[in-house]
């Protein structure tokens, strides 16, 4: 028993509908950036619309933090360190106790600080600490400047407020303001209009391009849907100016397809059914003529004649009535294998799929590609081996049998109508070389496409390869 072994290449991938198969063609010599940039037209647009957002508000940011906020903080440690220096100028030298209370309380209420003088102390540790952010650098620049005395800052100990300690002649003189003083929101507020801006821009152009890229998805859905022969619905020309163009000329193309294909069947149906008359009539009058050489080969021309009428009758008759519906392939395929079982034939069936898996197809025409392959295989070799592997992206199911096999040069040319091979396909075997013909192109108007190779067990290898 064979089994089919067979699975998507690595470089296999699934399309941007979800479904098939997308080779990656990308070839080797192109930057390594490309294996992260997005697949799909969505992602590629949406990068184009991000991308310069992005480094807008890159841009902003640099400039606001380096511009606006450094002189803005600036601008509030030389106010803070003014008010700081004109204090200090009004403590030295010390006034007495009563001026120093009316200095602390119009400090309270016209720069909003609250003054404390400590008599004797003395500042330890005044030695310069790395300072915690920006705004502490800032304000260390600007005590230096106006005050030039020793001094400590303590932004920490109290929440949302700053602590400036100040050595003077006789004690420390402790200045206590408001956070706000020193510290802006203006960041946070730009940082909140830039990301809140920037999450709105983003779903507006998520939405915009789903908007934009759903036609043209509904348009390879149904171009692909169109190629596996199935039935496309109510599909109409929407979106942009360029993809209504596009879908109107698919449109075109699948009105003249069908009408080409309509015309070749009825073309084929009537010429078979109009060749069976005369040859019914010669049949009839060879019968009458005796047995001899001579009439014996004219009997077998014309029991060829027949069977190429047949399949063409049979042909046409499957492939242009038959309308596509989800069939169980795997049952269809054992179906099959039943069938040409009957006539003791040694044939075996390997399936590696899931219970119950379903695909649109015309059963008929795709159970008479099969069999076509499988009368095929009997013919010219003594075992056949059906395999049959369905996957999440692809269906593959091969023929194997132990004949003399085709040689590599003529696997293409086997495919064209009467023709046959002397040197492997004996004519007395009674072909009438359209059993491949007639296969492949089943298989193609399902989407898929047949192949021939070597086979594991000695012969010819029939493989059929089917988009799910």
């Amino acid at each position: 028993m064979t089994q089919a072994t067979d699975q998507p290449s690595a470089t296999d991938r699934p399309s941007a509908t979800g479904r098939g198969l997308v080779t990656d063609t990308t070839p080797a010599g192109e930057p390594r950036i490309k294996k992260f940039l997005p697949k799909t037209l969505f992602g590629r647009a949406l990068l184009i619309i991000v991308t310069p957002l992005i480094l807008m508000q890159a841009i902003s940011t640099f400039v606001f933090f380096d511009r606006h906020w450094d002189t803005m903080t600036r601008r509030l440690a030389h106010t803070l360190a003014g008010d700081i220096s004109f204090l200090v100028d009004a403590m030295s030298p010390l006034p007495p106790p009563e001026e120093i209370a009316d200095i602390s309380r119009r400090a309270r209420k016209l720069l909003h600080a609250i003054i404390v003088y400590k008599p004797g102390e003395i500042l330890t540790n005044v030695s310069k600490l790395p300072p915690r952010d920006r705004v502490e650098h800032r304000l260390n620049e600007a005590m230096d400047e106006r005050v030039r005395r020793p001094f400590l800052i303590d932004t920490v100990s109290v929440n949302r407020r700053v602590i400036v300690q100040v050595q003077l002649a006789d004690g420390v003189l402790e200045f206590d303001v408001h956070q706000k003083r020193l510290y802006s929101s203006t960041p946070y507020i730009f940082l909140m209009w830039m990301v809140g801006s920037s999450l709105v821009l983003f779903a507006i152009a998520i939405v915009f391009m789903r908007n934009q890229i759903r036609p043209i998805r509904r348009l390879a859905i149904a171009a692909r849907s169109f190629g596996m022969g199935r039935e496309v619905g109510d599909f109409r020309p929407e979106g942009a100016a360029e993809v209504r163009q596009a879908a109107e000329a698919f449109q075109q193309m699948r009105e003249r397809l069908r009408r080409q294909f309509t015309q070749r069947t009825e073309m084929l149906a009537g010429v078979s059914h109009d060749l069976r008359t005369p040859l019914t009539r010669m049949k009839l009058q060879l019968a009458m003529l005796g047995d001899t050489p001579e009439i014996a080969e004219l009997k077998s021309d014309v029991h060829d004649m027949e069977h190429m009428v047949e399949g063409y009758l049979a042909f046409a008759r499957g492939e242009g009535t038959e309308a596509p519906v989800p069939t169980d392939l795997a049952a269809l395929i054992a179906d099959a294998v039943a069938a040409e079982k009957r006539d003791g034939s040694t044939i075996t069936l390997a399936v590696n799929a899931t219970d119950g898996v379903k695909l649109e197809i015309r059963p008929q025409a795709f159970k008479r590609a099969l069999v076509n392959l499988v009368a095929n295989a009997k013919r010219y070799g003594e075992t056949v081996a059906v395999a049959v592997s369905i996957g999440p992206e692809v269906i593959l199911v091969t023929v194997d049998d132990d004949g003399p096999g085709i040689p590599q040069e003529n696997r293409e040319d086997v495919f064209k109508p009467f023709f046959r091979l002397d040197s492997s396909r004996n004519p007395e075997t009674g072909g009438t070389g359209l059993g491949l013909t007639i296969a492949r192109d089943i298989i193609r108007n399902h989407g898929g496409d047949l192949t021939l190779e070597d086979a594991p067990i000695g012969g010819l290898r029939a493989r059929i390869r089917l988009p799910v």
